[in-house]
């Protein structure tokens, strides 16, 4: 398996204003061209926080752990659109109560993306996909501290952890 290169996102700018279209290649491939996606951070009512695992074939950062739910805003979609369709096929959760977080924009040699983020407190069945994600398990606060730069997870997930839950 392998990403759909041709896959059409919305080219934005800072402000989310769509300026025209990009392909998931071209994204990716260090143009730096700035396009949406979206986050979840999926909490129980413990405290623990759901993180996915990447799988090996993913184009960026694959076999690590990363934000429960993530995903590029697709062509003609809005940000609250693409996180319930995100999170429907990632996670299999259907009813949540999203709570935005804001955005920022996040860069890496490879892509540049507007962030919007969002978490929830869900307590319900999560059924990872078995296309997209390599599974997935709720940790604990200690246990994400405890695995902090050692290469375990994104460097994404650990800065937007810092940012808003540190």
């Amino acid at each position: 398996m392998r990403d759909n290169q041709e896959e059409l996102f919305p080219m934005v700018d800072e402000n989310g204003q769509v300026l025209g279209a990009v392909s998931r290649g071209r994204a990716h491939d260090g143009s730096k061209i700035l396009h949406p996606v979206v986050h979840l951070h999926v909490f129980n009512s413990k405290g623990e926080l759901y993180l996915q695992h990447r799988p090996a074939w993913k184009d960026i950062q694959p076999n690590r752990w990363d934000t429960a739910v993530g995903g590029h805003v697709d062509l003609g979609e809005n940000v609250e659109q693409a996180l319930h369709r995100e999170v429907r096929e990632e996670l299999g959760i259907t009813q949540f109560a999203p709570e935005s977080l804001g955005h920022y924009v996040f860069e890496s040699l490879r892509e540049k993306e507007l962030v919007y983020v969002h978490r929830c407190v869900y307590d319900g069945e999560v059924c990872p996909s078995k296309s997209e994600l390599d599974g997935g398990r709720f940790w604990s606060r200690q246990e994400i501290l405890d695995n902090m730069g050692k290469g375990v997870f994104t460097p994404n997930f650990e800065n937007e952890y810092r940012k808003f839950f540190g």
